[in-house]
């Protein structure tokens, strides 16, 4: 090809879009959308419910940057539902159902679910009233898995503890005047109410548009199909707190979705 029968053409250097006159500023943009009806987000963001996309991790990630991801289906029930809890349990302005153990169970249990839900301590129930907390120090030098927590907790006398209602820069400051990582609070009859920690107050300030529910945990949902076990893991699902559930089907216009 000669140069005179090379063709004109313009690259993307060669092209400029003049931005036009604006009195919009960044801060004064939002976001925000709905999911449905109920739930808002402060993203339009949606993860896809796929195993190569969508676990606790990618969820967590998700809700945090304002968005939501749907965990996917291809795992038993029981699993769905494990992450989906996950989800729930990994922040909260005040975790209402912290995962709790009581006096008789062993270490070898305790660390198992330090373990699985990521967490450094668990209050210690008889009942539904507080009589302790064991956490990663009290662990730290204990050698043999098969104590029990009565002996290795921190028992209730030595807790600072806080009552119902509490505000989350009132908890702040217990925290800090104690020099506690995890502030407990119970009603008058000393009944366990929910657990505060000082890492969830720090991930409201470093996620400050965060999607959440009205408990201030994040938002999570989860894909059912539409034959087999639908009925067995929506039910799982919704125990684990989900969200939203969304119907995950190669064809979406079947009869079996419209059904």
């Amino acid at each position: 090809m000669s140069a005179a029968e090379i063709p004109f053409a313009y690259t993307f250097d060669d092209v400029l879009l003049l931005p036009a006159d604006s009195h919009v500023l960044p801060s004064e943009v939002s976001l925000a959308t709905r999911l449905t009806d109920t739930i808002s987000l402060n993203a339009p963001l949606v993860s896809a419910a796929m195993d190569s996309v969508t676990e606790h991790q990618t969820a967590i990630t998700m809700a945090r940057e304002g968005g939501i991801g749907i965990v996917h289906k291809n795992m038993p029930p029981v699993l769905q539902a494990r992450e989906v809890e996950r989800v729930k349990k990994s922040e909260s302005g005040m975790i209402h159902d912290p995962v709790t153990v009581t006096e008789d169970q062993s270490v070898a249990e305790v660390q198992q679910l330090m373990a699985e839900y990521k967490i450094s301590g668990l209050p210690v129930l008889r009942g539904e009233t507080l009589v302790g907390i064991v956490t990663n120090r009290d662990l730290r030098f204990v050698s043999d898995p098969d104590l029990r927590v009565r002996d290795v907790m921190t028992p209730q006398g030595k807790l600072v503890t806080a009552p119902e209602g509490i505000s989350i820069e009132h908890s702040k400051g217990l925290l800090h005047q104690h020099r506690i990582e995890k502030l407990l609070v119970v009603d008058g009859e000393g009944k366990l109410k929910g657990l505060i920690t000082i890492k969830d107050i720090e991930k409201i300030r470093k996620y400050p548009s965060a999607a959440k529910d009205t408990m201030g945990r994040l938002l999570v949902g989860a894909a059912i199909g539409i034959g087999g076990d639908f009925l067995e893991r929506a039910e799982a699902l919704v125990r684990a707190g989900v969200d939203v559930l969304a119907l995950d089907s190669a064809h979406g216009h079947s009869a079996g979705v419209l059904r």
